[in-house]
């Protein structure tokens, strides 16, 4: 493929969540790369893949393009596709938009440092300690004035910072609105709804199925609190199975014969796969992957 974005951990990546969600509404073919978190060479490799980008996001393409920041990423990606709605179509709105997206990509740093994106786990509800407390709690009550200001001036008609559209701007918050989920944050039925929308979009729970399937995240990032279970749309039930046979011959993504060992009973059908991970995917949460659909109907 022309494209080439490289990635890391899908559960605890915040920025390779931004750009994986821009990429979908630009809707262009594009390989996954996903690069090992925690590896001390990590800068060497991606220095070595797509010099000279030392951090993910990057993107690369045709020509020797490469973007290695999330913003540029963007941006590139918009004149990559320009009927795509990755910003609004209002001048004014599309202006609001950005500033947004580069407030985020900038600012912040208590949240982020106390609350690192974690999307396998909720906690009882985080309490941080001395002025840890009070940059949290100002960089929340920030975000909550900017989503509701934006959805004010902007947001009638849908469940979006812009209405009816998911743009970049969501894309950037949607790690956070991630971060308000897994440790309490935010007050609010807005703040709430807002999040509810996030986890509940496809193209987030797409990936956040692909993080399940790759397996538990590393550690380095939990806390010793209490845990519940993972909110939003209800989960069509589903489990691997060494049972057959399949009701189809082929894989509903990559169109391969499906292989032994790649079986999944989902809502009381089995239903085959090309390898483990499509069927891993499929089964931490069936309901996100229009393909599969049409044999689940």
């Amino acid at each position: 493929m022309p494209l080439t974005m490289f990635i890391q951990d899908r559960m605890l990546s915040s920025w390779s969540l931004r750009a994986h969600l821009v990429m979908e509404i630009a809707g262009l073919p594009h390989e996954l790369r996903q690069m090992p978190g925690g590896d001390p060479a990590f800068a060497a490799k991606m220095q070595a893949a797509a010099a000279p980008a030392i951090t993910v996001p990057t993107l690369t393409g045709e020509g020797g393009l490469i973007a290695w920041d999330s913003l540029a990423l963007t941006e590139t990606l918009a004149e990559m596709a320009p009927d795509a709605p990755i910003w609004p179509g209002d001048r004014v709105a599309r202006a609001w938009a950005r500033s947004l997206a580069a407030e985020m990509h900038s600012g912040f740093a208590g949240l982020r440092g106390a609350c690192p994106m974690n999307l396998s786990l909720v906690y009882e509800r985080i309490a941080p300690a001395g002025d840890v407390a009070a940059s949290v709690a100002a960089d929340v009550a920030r975000i909550e004035a900017l989503w509701a200001l934006t959805r004010a001036r902007f947001g009638a008609g849908g469940p979006w910072l812009f209405g009816a559209t998911f743009t970049a701007a969501d894309a950037f918050f949607a790690p956070v609105a991630a971060r308000f989920i897994t440790y309490g944050l935010g007050e609010g039925a807005e703040t709430r709804a807002y999040c509810a929308a996030i986890i509940a979009h496809p193209g987030f729970r797409r990936w956040r199925a692909m993080g399940v399937a790759e397996g538990a995240p590393s550690p380095r990032y939990d806390l010793p609190l209490a845990r519940g279970p993972w909110p939003g749309p209800a989960v069509i039930p589903a489990e691997a199975t060494e049972a057959g046979p399949a009701i189809n011959a082929a894989c509903p993504y990559s169109g391969k014969p499906v292989a032994a060992g790649s079986l999944a009973r989902i809502d009381g059908r089995v239903i085959g796969f090309c390898n483990p991970f499509c069927r891993d995917k499929s089964v931490a949460d069936p309901g996100a992957w229009p393909k599969l659909a049409p044999l689940l109907a």
